[in-house]
């Protein structure tokens, strides 16, 4: 099939007027699943970029299978799974099977006319359609590439499959986070999918340093991420303890390898989290829990010295803060300039009143459950703020829309597609 092309303008968005951000003008093409890629996609639309989100014909992106939990949908509509509808947010989909050459042409024709190609296939996949790097960087040299994998486009790994909680484990998180091992603990792995957010927001700092690179040169370039590399640089003072000194810090649970006071502690009616760095900061602490005879105590004195009495200092602490409320002892310790806090539960994070003044919660009408209640963005701007314009979409409920607005595909073209399943 012969497609005649034409370039969309500014002012026919597919999804209509709506104000836009700092990335108006900017377009993606999606083709990720699961959560790092789709997350760095919705960063890039929440800043006013156009996604297209491609998925798989009738089946889409894996992450709309995964549950429970659920959102019930209207009488006789499917429900929808929470955990896509987290990161998909301002997108628009197509459903097309690329693995067929007419659906593979249509992609790289929609990567003509794309600024970013954003892809999470295990390395090698996409150059048997045509769609790597050097072949599209060929029709449209432009074209800011990034790729999303488990271990990276090179070295020994790079043909494994890899998911967060295995890199949470290879990575070495899995290593420093749970109860001391004296106590019985054994590596934990983090409670939210720490590698895919860390990789998705590598992705999106990169994409973005390679737009700002390309508006210089002229050239787009291909963005190599991993989910192994973006974990390991996580380790932040962990490695770094290692690296340079040979020594590995242990698991401490809830409490701060280097850092004494700093953890949960228990009050009469519940637990607190404190957290002192330095010497002037305890201080002020033991004043505020009226002992400020310790900070003249000599086996409290220094940072050093709290931490070699670590397990003393923390028992009096506790014993202390056993007298009196939770809202007694975080009024004190506030009024001191001392950094505590709740242990919240979703229901007391959904009506903090920090993130209710913030606007960290926003709802978006979805065509199959009405409406739908996600976290906004943490990303603020003085003059061009992010926007919420729709909901996560549906599979494939844009097709028609995308192709018409970028190929310019007549409604026979669109039929005959939908016939052959190829949209």
């Amino acid at each position: 099939m012969s497609i005649q092309t034409a370039a969309p303008t500014a002012d026919s968005p597919v999804e209509g007027t709506q104000p836009r951000g700092i990335l108006q003008g900017i377009t993606v093409l999606d083709l990720t699943r699961v959560v790092a890629g789709p997350l760095a996609a919705q960063t890039l639309a929440d800043l006013g970029a156009e996604v297209i989100k491609v998925e798989r014909v009738h089946e889409g992106d894996d992450l709309r299978t995964l549950g429970p939990p659920w959102i019930e949908g209207k009488p006789g509509a499917p429900e929808q799974s929470t955990y896509f509808q987290m990161v998909n947010r301002n997108k628009r989909s197509i459903g097309l099977d690329f693995s067929t050459p007419e659906g593979a042409a249509i992609l790289r024709d929609l990567a003509t006319r794309a600024d970013v190609f954003l892809e999470n296939f295990r390395t090698g996949t996409l150059e048997k359609y045509g769609l790597g790097y050097e072949q599209l960087k060929a029709i449209n040299p432009r074209l800011v590439y990034c790729s999303i994998t488990g271990f990276g486009q090179t070295g020994p790994y790079s043909d494994r499959s890899g998911y967060d909680y295995l890199v949470q484990a290879m990575g070495g998180q899995m290593a420093v986070t749970g109860q001391p091992e004296a106590d019985g603990g054994i590596p934990t792995r983090v409670g939210v999918p720490i590698a895919d957010i860390s990789a998705g927001n590598n992705a999106t700092i990169a994409i973005l340093a390679a737009l700002f690179h390309r508006e210089k040169s002229g050239t787009g370039q291909h963005v190599d991420i991993s989910l192994f590399d973006s974990q390991v640089a996580l380790l932040m003072n962990n490695i770094g303890s290692w690296l340079n000194a040979r020594s590995p810090l242990p698991r401490t649970g809830n409490e701060h390898p280097t850092a004494v006071p700093n953890g949960v502690f228990e009050c009469a009616d519940g637990f607190i989290l404190i957290a002192t760095f330095n010497d002037r900061e305890f201080a002020r602490l033991a004043g505020a829990l009226g002992r400020p005879d310790w900070a003249e105590d000599p086996r409290f004195l220094r940072s050093r010295d709290r931490l070699m009495n670590r397990v003393t200092l923390t028992r009096e602490i506790n014993a202390q803060l056993a007298t009196r409320s939770r809202a007694h002892w975080m009024e004190r310790i506030l009024a001191a300039k001392v950094s505590c806090g709740p242990i919240n539960e979703m229901p007391d994070i959904e009506a903090d009143p920090q993130l209710q003044a913030r606007g960290m919660f926003v709802t978006l009408e979805h065509p199959v459950t009405g409406t739908v209640r996600l976290v906004g963005s943490p990303l603020r701007f003085s003059d061009t703020p992010v926007t919420y314009r729709c909901a996560p979409p549906l599979p494939g409920q844009d097709s028609e829309a995308i192709l018409t607005r970028y190929l310019s595909l007549s409604d026979a073209d669109l039929q005959r597609l939908k016939d052959a399943a190829i949209i």
